[in-house]
Formats: C-alpha cells, sequence, structure tokens
C-alpha cells in the first residue's frame, strides 16, 4: 500500500519520512512516552532512525501497519504519531498513538483517532479497531473514550513491555459506532 495523506479540520497527517528522526528522537524522550507505551527505554537516535526509515516504510509497504505523523495543517512541528496494526485477517485493527507533552490536552489525538478511524474502516476495509492501553494509562483510554471506543474491560498479563507483562485496558469500535457499513453482518449477543 502507498502512504496517503489524510487533513481534519485542525490536522495534517501523513506517514514519517527520514526528516521526522530528529522530531521522533526528542517526543520519545519524554518519560511518559517511555513509560506508557512500547518504544524502548531508553530512547537511542537508532531507535528513532529504525522507526522513520525501516519500520513505517515497511508496514506501509506490506499493508501490516500504516503509520501517520501528526502536523499541524498550516505547518508545524511534529505533535503526534496514530498507527493501525493489522491483528488478524479477519479485519481486525490495532490501534495505538501517543502524543509529544507540549501538545496533550488539546484534543490533537482524539481528532486524529477519529479521522484514522474512519479511513480505516472506509480504506482498509476493517471491521473492528481495538484499542488497548496499560492499566492506568488515563490519558490514553479518554482519547479512546473521546473517540467512541467502546471500553469492553480489562486483559491480564496481555502487555509485554520493556521486559514485563502487564495488564491492559481494551475497547473497540466498530463501522456501525461511525455510522458506516461493514463488509460483513454483525449479530450481536442476545439478538
Amino acid at each position: 500500500m502507498e502512504p496517503i495523506t489524510l487533513t481534519t479540520e485542525r490536522l495534517l497527517l501523513r506517514t514519517f519520512t527520514a526528516e521526522d528522526t530528529e522530531a521522533v528522537y526528542q517526543s520519545c524522550q519524554d518519560p511518559d512516552i517511555q513509560r506508557w507505551t512500547t518504544v524502548p527505554s531508553p530512547y537511542e537516535r537508532q531507535h528513532a532512525v529504525e522507526f522513520t526509515e525501516h519500520m513505517v516504510p515497511d508496514g506501509w509497504s506490506n499493508s501490516t501497519m500504516c503509520t501517520f505523523a501528526v502536523l499541524p495543517r498550516g505547518g508545524g512541528p511534529l505533535m503526534a504519531s496514530v498507527a493501525v496494526t493489522l491483528r488478524t485477517f479477519s479485519g481486525t485493527w490495532e490501534i495505538g498513538f501517543w502524543t509529544g507533552k507540549e501538545h496533550r490536552g488539546r484534543g490533537v489525538m482524539a481528532e486524529s483517532v477519529a479521522a484514522v478511524s474512519h479511513w480505516a474502516f472506509m480504506r482498509l476495509g476493517a471491521t473492528r479497531l481495538e484499542w488497548r492501553a496499560e492499566v492506568g494509562n488515563k490519558g490514553s483510554r479518554a482519547v479512546a473514550e473521546k473517540a467512541g471506543f467502546r471500553i469492553e474491560g480489562e486483559l491480564r498479563a496481555a502487555l509485554l513491555n520493556k521486559g514485563t507483562l502487564r495488564d491492559v485496558w481494551i475497547g473497540s469500535l466498530l463501522p456501525s459506532d461511525l455510522g458506516l457499513t461493514s463488509a460483513h453482518p454483525y449479530l450481536p449477543s442476545g439478538t
């Protein structure tokens, strides 16, 4: 798949390039990003190079991970990252994200997640988007809920982060939650 660009009222979402390496490196020095996401810790320059020059382009080329750099629509610095990763060949994708410290609390990530979610249903044919975050990551949960994800529960030992298994919250978003149709009919339990 060729990388694409999405726009929202305030934001430009495009693929990462080698020119973003320094901004990624600087953003991932944030202790909260290192604590709550699976980025390496300590986060070294080589990790940013691997991300921008290999992981992101490889994910797009093999259609298993579509990663977007989030920037102001009118130009400006890197604000965040959001990606959808294929989890099952039945159409389940997982969404993950981080936001630079100075850009939190302004709705940037909820706006980005909403745009990427809509795109994933329309372009990727996703039948379900899952969001997962370590229990206690209240910021990530607030973004997921604001973007319409339904919190489904807690999974024990479902995330290996920095050598330790951790419990996670899990939520989902379905095409019907956004007023979209799915490629497959959905029969909720109890019906």
